[in-house]
């Protein structure tokens, strides 16, 4: 199920068959992913966690001329380096301990169609050379063989990260971003199309009821109102999440503002919910102070160096308050345990770390 939701049948659909959603702002993601889906030219979706990143991948493969081939999922932060790379490019028997057989890989799965390389900021640098290979030459070696093998396939790449950002901290190569990067698409997150909402809405509570025998077909207008006012930091999957659990909880045949969870109906600050504005200035000032002693007078990654130092602090809150547990912080901040580990290492926590840090 997408987590932008599938048009109900009978109702009149957006631009793009099977997204719900006709405002400005996704019109804007409509007219671009159009346009781009009938070029050979690769792209790079951007967006927060929960927007709906997959669905535009599948809108743009579908609506291509590869649409009778495979479209190839990866998701790039559920993998160490090296099973990543196998799993991209294969690998041969006796190549590792294991490997007791020849295994094709995702590339070679998703010839004649696209492969779409869902977190692609979470790769290493030294599989970051081997993707702009693939990107340039259309050619790879499976893992342990010497054997070059071509491959026609459309790369699709998504981040939830700002690439530039990671080009400027050299975590991400500089001439793979400008070759992934030839048509950005940027999904808005919830917040900024919440004209949207009571469309989703009406389509999670059917797709809910249907699954759950259950009959919520009203919603109050306070509920609404509450839905379209919170700040979504988890975006339309979040939203999911609170309706689905409201026709779950829910009594009678209306959808009310007591079903909800207090941080929509403001009993609780949600997670990942901006901070008051005069912690946010302490920081900021805290962070600048810092990024200009550090360079000088040049303050062009000052973003970079905020957003960092904002979302160390998250994950330290989060892991305290989940107990250091890492599956369970994970299943909060909305990523997956191995994106969460990878940035526990680059942050340099740990569960003690995490005790210390305060927002």
């Amino acid at each position: 199920m997408s987590i932008l939701g599938i048009q109900p049948p009978g109702t009149l659909g957006p631009p793009l068959p099977g997204i719900i959603g006709n405002s400005p702002a996704m019109q804007n993601v409509y007219r671009i992913t159009r346009r781009v889906a009938g070029s050979n030219a690769s792209v790079l979706i951007l967006g927060e966690t929960g927007v709906g990143k997959e669905l535009i991948a599948a809108a743009v493969h579908r609506l291509s001329h590869r649409s009778g081939g495979p479209l190839v999922r990866v998701n790039c932060g559920a993998l160490s380096e090296s099973l990543l790379e196998s799993e991209l490019f294969g690998h041969v028997r006796g190549a590792f301990t294991g490997a007791i057989a020849n295994r094709a890989g995702r590339f070679e799965a998703a010839n004649g169609g696209s492969i779409f390389l869902d977190e692609i900021n979470s790769t290493t640098l030294t599989l970051q050379v081997k993707l702009l290979r693939v990107l340039q030459e259309k050619e790879f070696e499976r893992v342990g063989d010497t054997a070059t093998i071509q491959t026609d396939s459309r790369i699709i790449a998504a981040s939830n990260r700002d690439l530039m950002n990671e080009v400027r901290e050299e975590r991400f190569r500089e001439d793979l971003y400008w070759r992934l990067n030839v048509v950005p698409i940027e999904i808005p997150p919830l917040r900024k199309r919440r004209d949207d909402i009571p469309a989703l809405v009406s389509f999670f509570l059917e797709h809910y009821n249907e699954i759950n025998d259950r009959y919520v077909v009203h919603i109050d207008r306070n509920a609404i109102q509450a839905l379209q006012d919170y700040h979504w930091p988890g975006n339309v999957r979040e939203l999911q999440n609170y309706i689905e659990r409201a026709v779950v909880m829910a009594e009678g045949d209306e959808l009310t503002t007591e079903l909800l969870p207090g941080v929509v109906t403001g009993g609780e600050r949600p997670m990942g919910q901006p901070l008051p504005a005069m912690d946010i200035d302490s920081l900021t000032r805290e962070v600048v102070m810092q990024g200009l002693n550090n360079a000088g007078d040049d303050a062009t990654n000052l973003h970079g160096i905020v957003v960092d130092r904002v979302e160390r602090e998250l994950i330290a809150q989060v892991l305290l308050a989940c107990g250091g547990v890492q599956t369970k912080a994970a299943t909060k901040l909305g990523i997956n345990r191995n994106t969460l580990h990878k940035k526990i290492k680059d942050y340099g926590l740990d569960s003690e770390d995490a005790g210390e840090a305060s927002l």
